[in-house]
């Protein structure tokens, strides 16, 4: 009786574990569904190293922007601006790289604190005034549309510098024997992040288990961090099959590591939430 009255609590713990799991990751269970079936209608051509490569090139950017919307949604706000502010930051950059020659380095800095002064003001509004974001970043949204057609004065610029060119449909060096048709280093630092990962997620666990925080069994955190490793190798794999890691995926995971750290491990990341318009003073 003993084992049976010991042994249904476990079994519950263990399915209300999967079933949290199931509920937090179920974008990344129709992700993978969709793939699933991608794959299968066009005969493995998604998959192929290429293709991957192809779609990494394509959508990084919209990845890293998702990631300064994400703080701004957690909050209760929207910001309907990105778009236009993204477009309106990127013609100021081609401007002074194209027609004033301005070193890449410089024109990129020059543009980070443009985008952080145009997201400051926004934000003045917001916070200081009351007015809705819907609101502001509406017109934002008309304005900067206005003003990335007036810097531009309706033409392309280019060609960019081939050092900026680089940033966006370059690859990362070559700096191991050459093994044929793989690229060693890409597959040397795909299995240093996938390593990464799983021992973060080892050190979180430890961590909050020790705080007396109730954690996941060890059977499915093993079992996730295998899936999650594995999924990690063998996209480097594919990847490094090709031509090797493209600059903008290295820049979108530190992007995406800052992210996590920022959130999780500062004050001002983890107290990020309790600045919703809603929620409750302390």
């Amino acid at each position: 009786m003993t084992d049976k009255t010991v042994s249904l609590p476990e079994k519950r713990r263990h399915a209300s574990f999967i079933k949290n799991n199931l509920r937090n990751y179920g974008m990344l269970l129709s992700l993978f569904a969709i793939m699933l079936f991608f794959e299968l209608v066009t005969d493995g051509t998604l998959l192929q190293p290429l293709n991957l490569t192809n779609l990494v090139l394509q959508n990084s950017y919209i990845v890293i922007m998702a990631l300064g919307m994400l703080l701004v949604i957690v909050t209760g706000h929207i910001d309907l601006s990105v778009g236009s502010v993204s477009g309106f930051v990127g013609a100021v950059a081609a401007v002074l790289m194209v027609r004033y020659h301005i070193d890449p380095p410089l024109a990129f800095l020059a543009c980070l604190l443009l985008g952080a002064a145009i997201g400051a003001a926004q934000g003045y509004w917001v916070a200081y005034f009351g007015i809705p974001s819907f609101i502001v970043t509406l017109a934002g949204m008309l304005v900067f549309k206005g003003l990335a057609l007036a810097v531009l004065q309706g033409q392309s610029v280019g060609p960019f510098p081939p050092t900026f060119q680089k940033l966006s449909s370059g690859f990362i060096p070559e700096l191991l024997p050459d093994a044929g048709t793989l690229h060693p280093t890409s597959l040397l630092i795909g299995a240093a992040l996938a390593f990464a990962m799983v021992y973060a997620g080892g050190r979180s666990r430890a961590r909050e288990q020790s705080h007396g925080i109730e954690v996941e069994p060890f059977a499915l955190f093993l079992g996730k961090s295998a899936v999650l490793a594995g999924v990690v190798l063998y996209f480097t794999y594919m990847i490094a099959s090709h031509r090797g890691l493209p600059n903008v995926l290295v820049v979108m995971t530190a992007l995406i590591a800052l992210y996590g750290f920022v959130t999780r491990r500062t004050v001002v990341g983890r107290h990020y939430p309790a600045s919703r318009p809603n929620a409750s003073p302390s």
